[in-house]
């Protein structure tokens, strides 16, 4: 998989269409297709872009090794308070009633 794929596999991952994801990245969405398609090259720019607005792991970005995203508690923490300012408030209650809910079947094991 190239760069180019892992970008849209990131894409996919995060259930964005392409004008949502090029937006969060601040490029045009025509950009982001030909990043996809490779008929851009990957800068410095879109990898820092992706990893700090995604939490994308840069090496996992560039070279496919590792885990796509951040995994220390902080990037997870980080990463999931962005995923649910994303999300509509009644989501955000459902999510924080599932929060309870594991919290109280992890004190029960």
């Amino acid at each position: 998989m190239t760069i180019n794929e892992r970008i849209k596999e990131i894409r996919r991952i995060l259930n964005k269409s392409q004008r949502d994801f090029a937006k969060a990245i601040y490029v045009s969405n025509g950009y982001l297709s030909e990043i996809e398609t490779g008929r851009k090259e990957v800068n410095e720019r879109l990898i820092h872009l992706l990893s700090s607005t995604f939490h994308v792991n840069k090496q996992w970005l560039i070279t496919g090794k590792g885990n796509a995203f951040c995994n220390t508690t902080k990037e997870r923490l980080d990463r999931m308070s962005w995923l649910f300012h994303e999300l509509n408030p009644e989501f955000q209650d459902y999510v924080l009633q599932q929060m309870d809910i594991l919290i109280k079947l992890q004190n029960k094991l």
